[in-house]
């Protein structure tokens, strides 16, 4: 899937910011201008800003980076579910732990104990409780899988953060300037986009948006993913001389 054009960003309302009296006036670059009260983006700088996003996040997923994608909002977790699992990646889609990154090193020790509890379920070691104690770990079980299962496989602070909705998620945002971690993401029309790296001018709110949006940042991904694998493949096999040499050796 290619950069969508300007006219496929203003067919998916790609164009459509806040209300007038809601913008941050750090994203008056990005503006086209207002049509009847509604700020409306430059979808020629729409376009450029995710070329830009998606071939810095290309870079880090295609060296094996850890990006950790981040959005609580209702209609676009199917979406950064599905591209976070594509492509094999950590993700926060229920709620943001307060110190996920500011405080690893309590959310680790966390992490282990519901990995720890996940496997005693998996292998009928919680047999050994009573059945009472059985239901109160299943239900705390259930309680940490709902935080920690979309990051249960982090081993450390990512290397990038990508945030859909930048005052949704501020204290993700907030978390990562902290860090001084990449952070990449969407900034509507009310947002502040100076913690950000990189990040695509445009609606973070309409379904069609955010769909087009981040299918396109996954087709882009899964394309660094799918050479990066072809690169190791490549290094794997043996080049067609040296097989041939190796197979007469070994007659």
């Amino acid at each position: 899937m290619a950069i969508p054009t300007e006219k496929e960003l203003l067919a998916s309302a790609c164009h459509f910011g806040h209300r007038k009296e809601k913008w941050n006036p750090k994203m008056a670059p990005y503006l086209y201008g207002v049509r009847k009260g509604i700020h409306i983006f430059d979808l020629e700088q729409t376009r450029k800003h995710l070329t830009d996003v998606c071939n810095a996040l290309k870079k880090l997923q295609a060296e094996g980076k850890t990006i950790l994608f981040v959005s609580t909002k209702q209609q676009s977790i199917p979406f950064l579910e599905h591209l976070a699992t594509v492509l094999n990646q950590p993700m926060v889609t229920k709620k943001w732990i307060p110190g996920l990154l500011t405080n690893w090193s309590t959310i680790r020790r966390r992490l282990k104990y519901y990995l720890d509890l996940q496997k005693s379920f998996q292998t009928g070691e919680v047999e050994k409780y009573t059945k009472k104690e059985q239901v109160q770990l299943r239900k705390k079980l259930a309680k940490l899988d709902t935080a920690l299962s979309g990051v249960s496989r982090m081993s450390g602070i990512p290397d990038a953060v990508f945030v859909l909705d930048a005052i949704r998620d501020r204290v993700a945002v907030l978390e990562a300037a902290k860090l001084k971690v990449p952070l990449f993401g969407l900034c509507d029309s009310n947002a502040d986009p100076d913690h950000f790296t990189a990040f695509v001018p445009a609606n973070d709110d309409a379904v069609k948006s955010v769909a087009l949006l981040l299918q396109t940042v996954e087709s882009e991904l899964v394309d660094a993913k799918s050479s990066k694998d072809k690169d190791v493949s490549d290094e794997e096999e043996p080049a067609p001389v040296l097989a041939a040499e190796l197979r007469e050796k070994q007659a």
